[in-house]
Parts: structure tokens; C-alpha cells; sequence
């Protein structure tokens, strides 16, 4: 049968529960699939917004955690002037600037030579940010653990020895004196890498303008940074014609004297973090633009990591939720449990025990919801499961009545509840009932007045072989309840052990109070023994009752197998105790 051997898409379609698209248009793919995420994210609102606010509290938190940087950007124009020589006539001719130039000039900027004279001018060697950083948690975790393995006697630690040479192994982490650096060129090179990647210079564009931009935790440590690299680019620029001009044989005086003014100016400047203080027309360069201490930091963005924060966690919800519908095989709805069984679902009851606290043993425990609260979503749901099975049954009814058998497979479902509310319901629209109750310690509608007469069970009966007429059925508190009931099971544990309810004599007891009105059987779980096939063969009908968020599909599909494999009529299931 198809519902014992399901295919492979069969297989996929139960395990992820995605509505299969539309055959007919094609086009509407894409939008039945946005229909079943936004109908998962309505069902399941609260655990996306709950995993929405996790996720935006810890992004918020770790951006307000995150040190703030500060960028400070100089902005410089490049403009090559002509070289003039003594004799007032152009020495080298106009030096055109080209793309190809502008290029050149940002790659010089970049350059070590540059970026060295920057770090050293600044004593950025003994800056606390450019030095080692303590290192963090991760870091230590893994330290420990590295520390764990190589301790002795684990076979990687200090105490192992070499297979080359025989002789014992240094301690981790610790090498040769010849391959130590000295610790001062290791930490000036580090912190030489860390400037160089804090240092950031772009073209604006394609035009010649070139912006210099540092990223310090200080505000006033980034404007000199990059103050200090445009005066050092003027520096080296003006310098190099300094001593172009120095080696030709017919320069004046006052050349001299100027490009000198301008290489003292340019030094101070970027020892000091500053601009040139008097005009370097010889740099190639005007600068348009000082960098000044920011005002606000530049990073972290703390909100663009909330949002993305709060993205993450919307995405991290939907994750959960894919992953939990996908291992998740309990019975939630209708739709869900007819797809993975293949029979109808007759009917979707809400929780009873919600709506009232009864006392055991108290009148108001031993009477339904339907008669105490008729206007309730319960009753109503009783009322639509009666109608769905006298539909479902339609065929078979006939003048004496019908016998409906309810299982499920493990004690607690609800069937003796279920049971009980149908039987009421039905006496209350003028027809006698009988129920046979497996379950008699959770509904227990047999009086225990003074004048009560002693009540046997099925099983008892089939011991002791008794007729039919001498079955003494239990009645409701009132003689107008219209309810007979008899329990299945002994009190004797022996005597259930050995009772056979396929035995045709309880054939005869139900075809007994069939002639009286409609008969319920309230089978035993069926995973605990083979009592509910038994019985399920003297039934017209017989109901699956699943418990929603407890019952899974494959439980239910057991029960289903193992019915029909006795011959039993199954005509649909019920979900009980669904959510509101």
C-alpha cells in the first residue's frame, strides 16, 4: 500500500511539510513559497521575534564593547610646476601629469620609504595601540589547551624525544638561540606593519586629488598621522629637487636658499604632525585640505552591526524553525496529519483541561464540557466530530445503531475523555449509549451512591461467563443521562492477562447494547498490548486520536497498520488537545 511504502518525494514532502507548488501555473512558485514563509512566520511569531531581539541585543552589545576609531583624512592636489633655472628659460620643459603619473605619485606615497620617515618622525614605535595587544579569550583558551596536550607523559609534550637524534625534544614554542630575533627589531616591525595597515591613501576618483587617511583610537593622533604624510610627501618631493639643484652648475643663490627654507619646513612639519608652515610650491603638490581631529568616531558603526544583528537573528529563527519542523514529527495540525497518513482527519478538539479545574471524584469530573459548558469551542467541536461521523458512517447506520471504537496508541490521548464527551452529547440528542472504557481511572461515571449495584467489566463477564442480560452496566448520576457504562478491563490483574476479547461471546454483549442505541468503545493504547485489535473488529468504525505536540506521525501510522491489519474499519482520525 502506498501509505506503508511512500516514496522518496513522498519521504522529502513529510520531512520538511512544504506545500507542494501548483502544477497548473508554474508562475506561481516563487509566490507560494513567500505564502508558506509568511504563513510560518505568523504561526510562529514568537519565536522569531524572541530570536529578532537575541540578536540585536548581542550585536548591540558587542558594538558598544568594540574600541571607537577615529579617521582623520588630509586631502593634497597634485600640480607639477616648471623648474626654473637662473636664466629664467624652462630648465626640463613642462612636466605634464598623467593618469599614468597620478598613479605613480600614489604608489610613492604608499611607499616604505615614506611611510618609515612618518613613523619614525612620530615615535610611533612606543605608541600603546601600535604595540602588542593583551591577548583574548580565544587566544587563551587556546593556549591552555595547547599547554594541556604538550604537559609529559601525553606523548607530544616537553619530555619527548627526537627520533632522529635520540635526545630530548625543547619545550614547545621555544626555538633555537640562532633563529631568535631581537625582541626590539620584533616589535618595531610590528608595529611598523600595524601603522602601515592603519594608513589608508586613495585617489578621489580620477581626478589628481589624493586623500591620506589614519585610523587611531585618538582623535588627535590620526589628524597628525596624516598630516605628517603630507608633509612628508612635500619633504621628499622638495628635497630631491633640493639636490637636482645642487648638482647643476648655474643656479642662484636664492634657489637655493628657497628650496632649503622649504625642505626645514616640511621636516619640522612632519616631525611635529602638522602642515608646512610657509607655501612648498616646489612639492608638486597644494594641499587643500588639513586633517583635523574628528569629532565623532568613524568605527565600529554600531548601527549597521545592530541591523545586521537583528538580520542574523531573523535568519537564525527561521533556521531553528526549518530545523525543528524537519526533526520535528509530532502531530501540529489537519493538513499535516491527512498528508502523512493518507485517511481524512474527522474532526480538531482543543484542550478540555484548559477550561476548568474539576476535583476528582467530584459530580463536576464525572460530567462533560458539553453539558457544563455548551457554548464552548469544545462542545462545538464535539458537535462537528459527531456530524462528521455520522457522515463517515452514512452507509452502515441502521435502525439498531452503530458501535464506534476510539484508539490511540499510548495511554493519555484523551480517549477516555473523548469517549465520554461524544457519549454525552449523543444521549443528550436522544439516543441511548453505551461506553466501553479501557481507561477507568481517568473518567469514572459509574455511580458510588449507597443504593448502587455492584458493576462488572467485559473481561469479568467473559471469565465468569455471563449472558448478555446479566451484565450489570453502570448508570450516570441521573436516570435521564441515558449513559450505560462498563469497564473493559479487570480489577484482577490475572484475569486480564488471560481474557481473549476476540471471543464471540463479546460479540454478543456489544450486538446487546447496540440493540439499546449507539455503542463507543474506548480501546486500550494500542502500542501497550494487542487488546485494542481484539476489540476494534466488533466496531462498525474506528478513530485514531492523536494528541497534538505529543502523538508523532509515525505512531500514528503504526496504529493504523496494526487496525487494519486486524480487519478493523479505520474511517479517519481526531487531534485532541490542539492549541487555540
Amino acid at each position: 500500500m502506498t501509505q506503508n511504502n511512500p516514496s522518496l518525494l513522498e519521504r522529502s514532502s513529510r520531512l520538511w511539510r512544504l506545500d507542494d507548488a501548483p502544477t497548473e501555473n508554474p508562475n506561481e512558485g516563487p509566490v507560494a513559497l513567500l505564502r508558506s514563509m509568511c504563513a510560518l512566520a505568523l504561526q510562529h511569531k514568537t519565536k522569531l521575534i524572541l530570536c529578532t531581539a537575541v540578536g540585536i541585543g548581542l550585536a548591540a552589545f558587542h558594538a558598544h564593547s568594540l574600541p571607537r576609531i577615529y579617521t582623520a583624512t588630509a586631502t593634497l592636489l597634485l600640480e607639477p610646476r616648471r623648474a626654473t633655472l637662473a636664466s629664467g628659460q624652462d630648465g626640463s620643459g613642462a612636466q605634464n601629469l598623467d593618469l599614468n603619473r597620478a598613479d605613480s605619485e600614489l604608489q610613492i606615497i604608499r611607499s616604505e620609504r615614506l611611510l618609515s620617515a612618518v613613523f619614525d618622525s612620530l615615535h610611533l614605535e612606543t605608541s600603546a595601540e601600535l604595540g602588542p595587544q593583551p591577548p583574548r579569550m580565544l587566544d587563551l583558551v587556546v593556549s591552555n589547551v595547547r599547554r594541556i596536550l604538550s604537559e609529559p607523559g601525553t606523548g607530544t609534550g616537553t619530555g619527548a624525544v627526537t627520533s632522529e637524534t635520540g635526545k630530548r625534544a625543547r619545550p614547545d614554542g621555544v626555538a633555537a638561540a640562532s633563529n631568535i630575533a631581537p625582541p626590539a627589531t620584533d616589535a618595531r616591525q610590528a608595529a611598523f606593519q600595524n601603522f602601515a595597515q592603519r594608513l589608508d591613501v586613495r585617489r578621489v576618483g580620477q581626478s589628481y586629488v589624493m586623500e591620506i587617511s589614519y585610523s587611531s583610537s585618538d582623535p588627535v593622533l590620526a589628524a597628525r598621522v596624516a598630516n605628517a604624510a603630507v608633509s612628508g610627501y612635500i619633504l621628499q618631493a622638495v628635497s630631491f629637487k633640493a639636490e637636482m639643484a645642487q648638482a647643476g652648475t648655474e643656479v642662484l643663490q636664492w634657489r637655493l636658499d628657497a628650496l632649503a627654507a622649504q625642505v626645514d619646513a616640511a621636516t619640522d612639519a612632519m616631525e611635529q604632525g602638522k602642515l608646512p608652515a610657509i607655501p612648498t610650491p616646489d612639492g608638486d603638490a597644494r594641499i587643500i585640505g588639513a586633517a583635523l581631529p574628528p569629532l565623532s568616531p568613524s568605527a565600529p558603526r554600531a548601527s549597521l552591526i545592530t541591523a545586521l544583528g537583528g538580520v542574523l537573528g531573523l535568519l537564525a529563527g527561521f533556521s531553528m524553525i526549518a530545523l525543528s519542523l524537519a526533526l520535528d514529527r509530532k502531530v501540529r495540525n489537519a493538513k499535516d496529519l491527512v498528508r502523512d497518513t493518507g485517511i481524512p482527519c474527522l474532526g480538531t478538539l482543543p484542550d478540555a483541561a484548559s477550561r476548568a479545574n474539576y476535583r476528582r471524584g467530584s459530580y463536576s469530573r464525572r460530567t462533560s464540557l458539553v453539558v457544563n459548558l455548551p457554548g464552548s469551542a469544545y462542545a462545538v467541536a464535539i458537535r462537528d466530530l459527531r456530524t462528521s461521523i455520522e457522515i463517515a458512517c452514512s452507509a452502515i447506520r441502521n435502525e439498531r445503531g452503530i458501535v464506534i471504537a476510539v484508539a490511540g496508541w499510548e495511554a493519555g490521548n484523551g480517549v477516555s475523555t473523548l469517549c465520554l464527551s461524544l457519549a454525552q452529547f449523543i444521549s443528550r440528542s436522544g439516543r441511548h449509549t453505551t461506553l466501553f472504557n479501557a481507561e477507568t481511572g481517568q473518567i469514572d461515571l459509574i455511580d458510588d451512591g449507597p443504593d448502587a449495584l455492584p458493576t462488572t467489566s467485559l473481561a469479568d463477564a467473559l471469565v465468569a461467563d455471563m449472558r448478555p442480560e446479566q451484565v450489570i452496566f453502570g448508570n450516570g448520576r441521573g436516570d435521564d443521562d441515558g449513559i450505560a457504562v462498563l469497564p473493559i478491563h479487570s480489577a484482577n490483574a490475572l484475569t486480564n492477562l488471560y481474557v481473549d476479547f476476540r471471543d464471540r461471546r463479546v460479540a454478543r454483549v456489544v450486538e446487546a447494547a447496540r440493540a439499546r442505541g449507539d455503542v463507543l468503545l474506548g480501546l486500550p493504547p494500542v502500542g501497550d498490548s494487542t487488546d485494542a485489535q481484539a476489540l476494534a473488529i466488533h466496531a462498525d468504525a474506528v478513530l485514531i486520536v492523536a494528541s497534538a505536540g505529543r502523538t508523532t506521525t509515525e505512531q500514528v501510522n503504526d496504529t493504523l497498520q496494526q487496525l487494519r491489519r486486524s480487519g478493523a474499519n479505520v474511517i479517519g482520525t481526531v487531534i485532541n488537545r490542539a492549541k487555540a
